[in-house]
């Protein structure tokens, strides 16, 4: 934990449109600064001034009860099975993150404490909250930043939303959504995240592919300069599908040609392939990762993708990746919310088989799927 936690000096949250990001005059910028005697962490760079960066992600982070129409107080029951205490939900995948410079996750839920159901969300049978007090969870298991774009963070209206942002704040997660753009500062290299709702199946949200397509390239192009690394996230695609849709390809494909350094998508419940255009990772779907919307999901194998880049002088020379295959769940026979690190062998064969398959009609699919670092 001391060893990440260290290694991260700096935090911004850039808060205008980034379209606007181009004019450095226009920026209004709100700072988070940590200040940590540097000589203590283990430095990223090496004697010839290469920095080698491990960044983790994962699916959907979805924490809290429903009070939808399906109304369900499951996590609660698990929560108090724990004394209250939600560090409970990583205990078995803690130690990965804080070996990393940098955990991602897509936050699906929202931190808050509203009553009132937006008219328009009345009918939905999943809204999902808890408590803006346990976004602790974060920051104590290794997780640095999370994306908020995707079709429950608005499940309690602005105000719910609002109420996210800021409990994320005052913890120190950095966030991302279409508008903001998150920063982390590791030993002076800088990694942006910007995140995009685009599901398939329901275009309202976003106006339909085209615009995204449109503003999704200007956004990339107009800040890609600015930093070393860039991640763009995408919460896309159709629930249940274990392969990526034209929209999704399409989309992926366009965030690299502008610019992106690495793609990672989440909305279907399930894995999906992992691609290699022109050198840069597209990982269609992640998954679940800890899950509260279902006490017995059909399908509960998922993964955390890890990527390593190697940086001098603000270029990327490299990277590669692993896979940690995982189950959502520590047990067999329901859904306890612990994310777990899969350890039988039939298991992890049928999760590769399951990803190569799929990754069969993808031109840029990759051919092999690591468990170790080269």
């Amino acid at each position: 934990m001391i060893r990440k936690a260290l290694s991260l000096l700096l935090v911004f949250f850039l808060l205008l449109p980034l379209p606007l990001l181009a004019e450095e005059e226009d920026l209004l910028i709100e700072e988070v600064i940590e200040t940590v005697p540097a000589q203590e962490a283990a430095s990223i760079f090496d004697a010839r001034g290469t920095a080698q960066i491990t960044v983790s992600c994962t699916g959907d982070f979805t924490i809290g009860d429903s009070y939808g129409r399906k109304k369900s107080s499951i996590f609660q029951k698990a929560l108090e099975k724990h004394g209250g205490d939600i560090n409970f939900t990583l205990a078995n995948t803690r130690e990965i993150f804080f070996s990393d410079q940098l955990t991602l996750v897509n936050f699906e839920g929202t931190l808050t404490e509203v009553r009132d159901i937006p008219s328009a969300k009345r009918e939905n049978d999943f809204l999902f909250k808890i408590n803006p007090s346990f976004v602790h969870v974060l920051r104590d298991n290794g997780i640095e930043a999370v994306s908020l774009e995707n079709n429950h963070i608005m499940d309690f209206g602005d105000t719910g939303y609002e109420d996210t942002k800021i409990a994320l704040r005052e913890a120190g997660v950095v966030y991302s959504n279409s508008t903001e753009m998150g920063i982390i500062n590791v030993e002076g290299i800088q990694i942006a995240m910007m995140s995009y709702l685009c599901i398939d199946r329901y275009n309202k949200p976003v106006g339909g592919y085209n615009s995204l397509f449109e503003k999704v390239e200007a956004d990339i192009r107009a800040i890609k300069e600015k930093y070393p690394i860039l991640i763009v996230s995408f919460h896309w695609g159709n629930e249940l599908d274990y392969a990526p849709t034209e929209n999704q390809i399409k989309m992926g494909h366009l965030a690299v040609d502008a610019g992106a350094d690495l793609v990672i998508g989440h909305h279907s419940h399930r894995i999906n392939p992992i691609e290699q255009y022109k050198g840069v990772y597209i990982c269609y779907s992640l998954g679940n990762f800890c899950f509260s919307g279902n006490s017995r999901p059909s399908d509960m194998s998922s993964y955390i993708f890890q990527t390593r880049f190697r940086i001098r002088e603000g270029n990327i020379l490299d990277r590669d990746f692993r896979i940690i295959p995982i189950s959502i769940s520590s047990r067999e026979d329901t859904n306890d919310f612990i994310p777990t690190v899969e350890s039988s062998p039939t298991r992890i064969d049928s999760l590769l088989t399951v990803l190569r398959s799929n990754g069969r009609k993808l031109e840029y699919a990759v051919t092999d799927y690591p468990l170790d670092w080269k």
